[in-house]
């Protein structure tokens, strides 16, 4: 049965507008306190660890609740989750606003956290409108949505300066309001659901959509989007509070350079999807890792001075990078992290499909809990060492593990696919045969006589 037959272009780019488009505010939601938390840090004092959890805490609640809503997708349709799912967080993003002390801002984080699972919803809704030839691509463009964090970065200061944090809060929560309803009258239902009622399939029990999580496969896609998006979302919460600590910005300031991360991270996506469906999500993945490993040493590189013994005395000089460089890499990062996260997602409905929802739901919980450990785990190491760079060394670490783990896994299938492989014991680039010098007399092996002389691989 292909529950594709009779969909229009037209129906297809409507679901795929209207579920980036609320994606795109969720996300705004979702990291609302990289912003209005650096007012309330001032405001109550805390200490840079517990800015940490605050910022991470709404990721929490983003995270774990993916399993369940990607599960409820595909029982119930993307159509009615994703409505209620909105109309939720905008009640707890508004009764952020009343709260004042910081064990309730906890409480209340975890609620608006659920911002955070729209991203499985409108994943598993918007693959169903798409053939798998154009998934990647559509996949991408909806994961585009991310840009809602460059939103938050650029216009939420203005906001808490103009109207101060809680009216600020009150605002993003009309906005995901009325977008909820906007979502419920213009959405369809998907081609799939619809087919369900129909009595043309038969909706898969809790446990069924769970089944594929025993598949390692599946573990080794959500360890890289623990990278490829939780680091995405930590350093979109952290590097306001980064800029204004390390550089000594204005926060206005550094919410502008944090977008500037956070843009190309997000909107790049959707370039991510097209070369995945061109060239294949392995070498996406392979151009992400190894960019981020070098774009990561240098940004974790701290401001070091050295003291070298010259020959007529002590010479000393210094070295860090400099603003406008950490900005230019935090670009280039942020660009080869949207490639990798459309280059992850590319492999769920093709390996998946009858299970995107919740394989997609544990991919994106691994990774949402990067984005809710790695700002604490931020925090922790500017406490214990002082170092505001050390946030970028741990980042470092984690793209290397990730990178040797991916190089691994890839050789040992290429192994069991070819298990020829396995009795190599020479080194790749060595040739089947030597090439041998022709001998006066003696011809090549096309002609009638002659000796066996090999020619060259080419």
């Amino acid at each position: 049965m292909n529950t594709l037959d009779g969909v229009t272009p037209k129906q297809q780019y409507r679901a795929l507008g209207l579920s980036t488009l609320g994606f795109t505010i969720c996300f705004a939601v979702w990291t609302i306190f990289s912003i209005i938390g650096v007012q309330i840090k001032e405001d109550l004092g805390l200490s840079e660890t517990q800015f940490g959890i605050l910022v991470a805490t709404p990721v929490l609640t983003g995270s774990i609740s993916r399993i369940f809503l990607g599960v409820w997708t595909e029982q119930f349709g993307g159509r009615l989750v994703f409505t209620i799912q909105m109309l939720t967080t905008a009640v707890c993003t508004w009764l952020l606003s009343m709260v004042e002390t910081y064990l309730v801002f906890l409480v209340a984080a975890l609620g608006v956290g659920l911002a955070g699972g729209s991203f499985i919803v409108g994943i598993a809704y918007t693959s169903k409108w798409f053939e798998k030839g154009r998934q990647g691509t559509a996949l991408g463009i909806f994961g585009a949505g991310n840009v809602g964090a460059a939103v938050t970065n650029f216009g939420a200061p203005f906001l808490v300066v103009a109207l101060g944090w809680e009216q600020t809060a009150q605002v993003y929560a009309v906005v995901l309001a009325i977008m909820g309803v906007a979502f419920f009258i213009f959405a369809k239902e998907d081609p799939t659901t619809i087919a369900r009622r129909r009595g043309e399939g038969s909706t898969a029990s809790t446990m069924m959509q769970l089944e594929p999580l025993k598949y390692i496969q599946v573990w080794r896609f959500a360890t890289y989007y623990f990278f490829v998006f939780g680091g995405f979302v930590a350093l979109a919460s952290y590097l306001p509070r980064y800029y204004t600590g390390a550089y000594d910005t204005s926060l206005a300031l550094a919410g502008t350079l944090a977008a500037v991360y956070s843009l190309p991270a997000s909107v790049f996506r959707a370039l991510g999807g097209w070369m995945s469906d061109r060239w294949g999500a392995r070498a996406v993945m392979y151009l992400t890792f190894i960019v981020s490993l070098v774009c990561l040493f240098l940004m974790s590189y701290p401001q070091t001075q050295y003291v070298v013994q010259g020959v007529d005395g002590p010479i000393r000089f210094s070295f860090g990078v400099p603003l406008w460089m950490f900005v230019a890499l935090s670009v280039v990062l942020g660009f080869v992290m949207s490639l990798g996260k459309a280059a992850v997602y590319k492999h769920i409905p093709v390996y998946y499909p009858d299970h995107v929802g919740s394989v997609g739901g544990l991919v994106g919980m691994i990774g949402g809990l990067g984005g809710f450990v790695l700002p604490i785990a931020f925090g922790g190491l500017i406490d214990v060492t002082g170092v505001w760079t050390s946030a970028f060394q741990l980042m470092f670490i984690i793209v290397a593990v990730s990178f040797v783990w991916m190089h691994v896994a890839i050789r040992l299938m290429e192994r069991r696919k070819y298990p020829q492989l396995a009795k190599e014991t020479q080194l790749s680039d060595l040739p089947d045969q030597p090439v041998r010098v022709r001998r006066a007399g003696e011809r090549g092996t096309s002609g009638k006589t002659g000796s066996n002389t090999t020619q060259p691989a080419r």
